[in-house]
């Protein structure tokens, strides 16, 4: 269902990425780890379309989304590290921009749908400048589900988060996987690592296929 080939990246002299690439199936999740600075985040952004690769494909269903952008949209839900709400609206108003369009009802996801799995429903009259980190991120969850997409793209969404919204945000993926979608994800957690159907590592801009039990000073040891 998804094939990723060759996707190459450089910053002016330096390569960031060398011809990364695998595939995935329904139900799979991929996890990706590296040291700080070797290329994921970067890999993830071409996949999401914030950043133009130098050269590869990326395959869903059968249509390249590196040539054919405008197709990620249903397809593709991406959640970056950084938020990327508007801090002065509220929760309901930053959801209604992601859900205006959506075959899904905004108001129904919050009272049995996804929204309200990831706990929002909670907070959705408050301003985003309001929230805790954990809070937004889990709006930033809801936002990019919004067109109920079949593939997940998160960069670390659990990185300094409390134990209570790790859990909530493995339990919606756990829920997702279930559904036959694919998530794709930069993470050392462990929760999260225990989801993974193959654990890719990054080194020298290419990933490698590593065990998907390796944890803690095992993993690190194969990162360096």
């Amino acid at each position: 269902m998804l094939e990723i080939n060759g996707i190459f990246k450089s910053y002016g002299k330096k390569q960031v990425l060398k011809g990364a690439g695998f595939s995935a199936k329904e139900g799979d999740c991929i996890a990706i780890a590296g040291i700080n600075g070797c290329g994921k985040s970067t890999l993830l952004s071409v996949l999401s379309g914030t950043l133009k690769s130098d050269g590869g494909s990326f395959t869903v269903k059968g249509t390249d989304l590196l040539k054919e952008p405008g197709k990620r949209k249903g397809l593709i839900g991406y959640v970056p590290q950084e938020n990327p709400l508007i801090g002065e609206l509220t929760v309901r108003d930053n959801l209604r921009l992601w859900y205006c369009d959506s075959r899904l009802d905004m108001e129904e996801e919050l009272k049995s749908g996804v929204l309200k799995m990831l706990g929002i429903d909670e907070f959705a009259h408050m301003t985003v400048n309001r929230l805790s980190g954990g809070m937004k991120k889990r709006v930033s969850i809801g936002c990019a589900v919004a067109y109920d997409p079949p593939v997940l793209i998160l960069d670390e969404p659990s990185a300094a988060l409390d134990l209570a919204c790790k859990e909530n945000i493995r339990l919606y993926l756990t829920e997702h996987l279930k559904r036959e979608g694919i998530i794709i994800i930069t993470t050392h957690d462990e929760a999260e690592l225990s989801l993974c159907t193959r654990l890719l590592v990054m080194k020298d801009g290419v990933l490698h296929e590593e065990d998907k039990s390796l944890r803690g000073a095992e993993l690190l040891a194969h990162l360096s």
